[in-house]
């Protein structure tokens, strides 16, 4: 089959790579629906987070089971799956906790820009839907496997609840769907910051209230104004640089929260400064199995639509310039439709 692998900066190729197989009896292999570009794949693409050989890409899937492993028991072929970004056992201590992100068995998904993926940990990892669905769901559904579940996370951490005040910083995927939900999680007032015209027009039909298109200090001053002085009940901090992360921190109230889900880049936090804002923190890469079944099911009942957040859809075999409109910030995220084995 062909799939795709990064060699370095800026260089996406679409070659042969062998099919996956099982190789435990716990794994499944599943027929990729649908896959995408996420915005945390522009680190090594950008060169900033360093890769020392090829690598294959892609973390985020759903599908159809074509093969399972001998002790494979929840999922079976024919049946359409999701599953998460981080692979988990789901019976460890830490998974039992709904933190599978934390799982004593974990690993990372890698490879699902491609036709054909292996999905170790089956059982812990792929949640079947209860039907085949139909293809206007498809992408909904992958934005369950990583960008719906990261937000949602976020918006966890964040303590956000009914009748609050949030504040998102970051709108890309993530964020955009961290304010879908905030929304879904009862929110009454939820402030995006975007710079962006068609980002902040999606954030409005998610559920934002408020739009601050400034950043930094002046950012900060707007959200103050905004929630006259006090600051937010919730922020989630969705971007991972040190000054993203300080913005949040100082857009929330003293006793507030932050979930932060930006995968960290350069960003020493100095506890100094955040010693004396009264701001919990909490945060880190999202157990996305937690939340599946919901998710799931928010999106079969038709009540939310992810799936929006996708701006463009490519074939599989041009993935590079998927990648192109994402760092160039053409699309918001890169919807990609595989062909079969070729």
């Amino acid at each position: 089959m062909r799939g795709t692998v990064l060699y370095g900066p800026r260089d996406v190729r679409f070659e042969e790579r062998d099919e996956p197989k099982i190789l435990k009896p716990t794994d499944a292999i599943i027929r990729l629906s649908v896959t995408c570009v996420c915005g945390s794949d522009l680190w090594p693409y950008r060169g900033i987070q360093k890769i020392e050989q090829p690598a294959p890409m892609g973390h985020e899937y759903c599908g159809m089971v074509e093969e399972v492993g001998s002790a494979v028991k929840t999922v079976k072929k024919g049946q359409f799956v999701v599953g998460s970004f981080c692979i988990s056992d789901n019976t460890c201590p830490n998974c039992r906790a709904g933190y599978q992100s934390g799982c004593q068995n974990l690993d990372f998904m890698s490879g699902a820009q491609a036709p054909y993926a292996r999905v170790p940990f089956a059982d812990g990892t792929l949640v079947a839907t209860r039907e085949v669905p139909s293809p206007d769901l498809l992408p909904s559904l992958l934005a369950v496997s990583d960008v719906l579940g990261t937000g949602w996370f976020a918006a966890d951490a964040a303590n956000v609840k009914p009748g609050s005040t949030v504040v998102v910083v970051g709108d890309g995927a993530v964020g955009l769907l961290g304010v879908l939900s905030a929304k879904q999680m009862g929110a009454e007032r939820i402030i995006a910051m975007s710079r962006h015209e068609s980002r902040q027009k999606l954030a409005r039909e998610f559920g934002a209230t408020d739009i601050v298109s400034e950043r930094g200090d002046e950012g900060i001053a707007r959200v103050k104004d905004i929630t006259k002085g006090v600051g937010a009940d919730s922020v989630l901090e969705c971007v991972g640089t040190l000054d993203s992360m300080m913005q949040a921190i100082r857009s929330t109230r003293p006793g507030g929260s932050v979930g932060y889900v930006g995968v960290p880049h350069g960003a020493n936090l100095d506890l100094q400064q955040v010693f004396f804002t009264l701001v919990r923190l909490h945060g880190g890469p999202a157990p996305v199995r937690r939340y599946l079944p919901n998710l799931i099911k928010l999106v079969l009942d038709g009540k939310i639509n992810p799936g929006k957040v996708f701006d463009l859809a490519l074939p599989l075999a041009q993935v590079a310039e998927g990648y192109r409109a994402m760092d160039e910030r053409r699309a918001i995220k890169t919807l990609l439709q595989p062909s079969g084995r070729n």
